[in-house]
């Protein structure tokens, strides 16, 4: 990481299967998640066949451009950042440092987030978008889950910091 990350931009959507609508400033729910998001109302598209801690999820900005390159050179339509259905859209880390993140406690903005699995990507963007194969060009930078350990509020510019251990 040469520069601090930091969050780029924030999409939350009210329902499963919304148009994911972009935010400057949200309020975080320990337990809960992103207020007004549908995973934190728990009525997200996955919510019920395959619980798990959803509150929020983090996409690196260059995994987005990495996977939209691939999709461009086999001229395929290009994914925007909401179009991605995640959270939080991270610049100045990659994918791979941010798929490090899990087992690990962060920090956004002062809050204390801890990574619980990486984002596999799903064919769900696709379908919504009616576009092409989102699993192959989002393969290894799907982004993160994370567990919302504090209340508070995300800014867009928010920075990032890793929990250091003693």
């Amino acid at each position: 990481m040469n520069q601090q990350p930091q969050i780029h931009s924030i999409y939350i959507a009210k329902l499963a299967g919304d148009p994911m609508q972009q935010m400057q400033q949200v309020s975080i729910i320990t337990g809960k998640g992103i207020e007004g998001d549908r995973y934190a109302a728990d009525i997200g598209a996955f919510s019920k066949s395959t619980p798990k801690i959803r509150h929020l999820s983090l996409i690196a900005l260059a995994g987005i451009t990495s996977a939209n390159q691939q999709l461009i050179r086999h001229q395929q339509p290009t994914f925007g950042e909401g179009d991605t259905r995640r959270n939080i859209i991270m610049s100045n880390i990659t994918a791979d440092e941010l798929n490090a993140l899990v087992g690990k406690i962060f920090y956004l903005g002062g809050l204390a987030f801890r990574g619980t699995e990486l984002c596999v990507p799903c064919q769900r963007p696709a379908k919504l978008l009616l576009r092409p194969d989102f699993i192959e060009a989002f393969a290894t930078r799907g982004g993160l889950r994370a567990e919302a350990l504090e209340s508070g509020t995300l800014n867009t510019g928010a920075m990032f910091t890793l929990h250091q251990t003693s």
